[in-house]
């Protein structure tokens, strides 16, 4: 089986429902709040979000027209296997962003899972445990896609990665509800081909799109800050850095261009 599983985004996956809403405080909120009466993966999608959320807590600003939406399903795994599920999903973004916009549109994936189109930030994923005590019980995978505008750079924190919309960057008018027609297939492709073959073959496809790989770039965590050159991810999808110190690897960081 090939290890790109790109193919037009013709029928609905199996088994998957989809739940659009006209407005929501935050669709990670409302799968938490979903989560334990449903049976089957289940798309939200929601037209307008009210307090929509980035990582660490940051906002996440939703102009009208564009893309909010969680999955929430219940991933194969522990918790290591789980968060796997953020390269599925910038996988499954970067292939419907493909298919709306054509072949021609320059797009990549910031480590781990923004994907960047002509340079600028155009897409986001923000994955979140659900569930009581230490097991993991649902997993949702809640994505932001700049469809129609670009919101200020100012809500994107500190950042040298500007944001970008489709329609400003290609002309190309794309409804949310079309999209998520695109995303949820490719997301069930990529899905399958981790679930059967694992991490290995999207590691190689996510290298292939990957932004500033061999180019000096910053990760930053918590704690510190390190330099060094994108050399590749391990099979974790651990950021590798090589620096005059030696090989570094950085489970979780904000990467700085």
């Amino acid at each position: 089986m090939s290890a790109d599983p790109a193919a037009p985004a013709d029928d609905w996956p199996e088994g998957v429902a989809r739940h659009v809403l006209r407005e929501v405080d935050s669709t990670n909120a409302e799968a938490a709040r979903l989560a334990p009466h449903l049976t089957r993966p289940t798309w939200i999608l929601a037209l307008r979000q009210t307090a929509g959320r980035g990582r660490r807590g940051r906002e996440w600003r939703d102009p009208p027209g564009n893309f909010a939406a969680t999955l929430v399903m219940r991933p194969e795994g522990g918790a290591g296997q789980a968060a796997l599920r953020s390269f599925v999903a910038a996988l499954a973004v970067h292939e419907a962003l493909t298919l709306a916009a054509g072949p021609a549109a320059r797009l990549s994936i910031k480590w781990p899972n923004d994907v960047l189109l002509n340079g600028g930030k155009v897409a986001g994923v923000l994955l979140e445990g659900l569930g009581q005590g230490a097991g993991l019980q649902h997993l949702a995978v809640g994505i932001g896609v700049n469809l129609a505008q670009a919101p200020p750079a100012s809500d994107l924190g500190q950042t040298n990665v500007p944001p970008v919309s489709l329609r400003g960057e290609t002309g190309i008018a794309v409804a949310p509800e079309e999209f998520l027609s695109l995303l949820g297939p490719a997301f069930a492709r990529w899905e399958a081909s981790l679930v059967t073959w694992g991490f290995a073959p999207l590691r190689t496809a996510w290298l292939a799109r990957a932004a500033r790989l061999g180019q000096t770039v910053t990760a930053r965590t918590m704690r510190d800050s390190v330099t060094g050159v994108f050399e590749t991810i391990d099979e974790t999808g651990a950021l590798v850095l090589a620096t005059p110190g030696g090989r570094v690897t950085i489970p979780a960081a904000d990467v700085y261009f």
